[in-house]
């Protein structure tokens, strides 16, 4: 049996879901994209290969290898993209917990049933049918759950917005020791600089008190302000809207020492190293086509 532990985003690393890159099928049409960064890239003819994005997602594969991390693949569906491993599920304490997901992607849930059968039973939570969320938006920090969410009326309007506040108040029950704290983000349909899909997308915490941050992100200053008060401004790295664009908010950590980030975050992998962390870089500019990137395509099952 599996004894999930997830407390944190940057404890030591030793159990993950990746995703995978294979047989993800044709380029969707342009109204099949759910997020507008997939629709851009579908419109100029420069959509992911399957074969280059199988290679960035293999060279993951090796840096988790590298750090002996016990490493589970989905079972392969046929034509069906099964990359972003976060967003179908995530872990908080010992509990797993299934994402009300988009309709059209229940299958992916199904392709890691071989581990969700290693859980106990009793730790497996489905949440209320009108409870919405990704693991993309739920981040567990010291005695908080971190949450991004939409809290407009025009929710159903936004295929970008994915957690709401059912989903927020369901956590809370679950977790009654833990402040569940939300934050209204920014959604756009068909502007990329425009859209922070999830709370990933433009934060993240890393290493031991720091955290990647990009205020364009939420549509409420004070709760971005309350971020910054909560590590300390001399604490975070202000990410640009590019660089947002670019997911640079969005790379994953093996342990407070070290992180998998994109090769060509220059200024960001500059920054982590004279915080003394290591940096493994790893190609996923292709990945980042899809509106995601290194944290959207694990799922973390047991950190130390």
């Amino acid at each position: 049996m599996l004894k999930l532990n997830i407390t944190s985003e940057t404890a030591p690393l030793k159990a993950v879901v990746l995703g995978t890159a294979k047989n993800v099928g044709p380029v969707p049409k342009l109204e099949e994209a759910y997020d507008p960064k997939s629709a851009e890239f579908i419109k100029s003819g420069t959509y992911p290969k399957e074969e280059d994005m199988v290679l960035e997602m293999e060279a993951v594969a090796a840096v988790l290898e590298k750090y002996n991390v016990q490493v589970f693949r989905p079972k392969l569906i046929e034509d069906y993209n099964q990359i972003f491993a976060r967003d179908i599920a995530f872990v908080i304490e010992d509990k797993f917990i299934k994402a009300n997901i988009l309709p059209d992607r229940d299958e992916e849930i199904e392709a890691i049933n071989h581990v969700i059968e290693q859980i106990a039973p009793e730790n497996v939570i489905t949440l209320p049918e009108d409870a919405h969320i990704e693991g993309g938006d739920v981040m567990p920090y010291k005695d908080y759950i971190l949450v991004g969410t939409y809290k407009g009326d025009d929710y159903k309007e936004f295929i970008t917005a994915r957690t709401n506040m059912e989903a927020v108040v369901a956590l809370q029950e679950l977790f009654p020791k833990k402040k569940v704290v939300s934050f209204s983000l920014r959604k756009s349909n068909t502007e990329a600089r425009e859209n922070a899909l999830h709370l990933d997308c433009c934060f993240q915490p890393v290493g031991k008190d720091k955290a990647i941050i990009y205020k364009g992100g939420f549509l409420i200053e004070e709760e971005y302000e309350w971020l910054v008060n909560l590590f300390g401004k001399e604490n975070i790295f202000e990410i640009t809207r590019d660089e947002m664009y670019n997911m640079n908010s969005n790379i994953f950590s093996i342990s407070e020492e070290v992180v998998i980030s994109e090769k060509n975050f220059t200024r960001l992998n500059t920054w982590l190293r004279q915080q003394g962390i290591k940096v493994e870089e790893v190609p996923y500019a292709e990945i980042s086509k899809q509106e995601g990137l290194l944290r959207c395509s694990t799922l973390p099952l047991i950190r130390e």
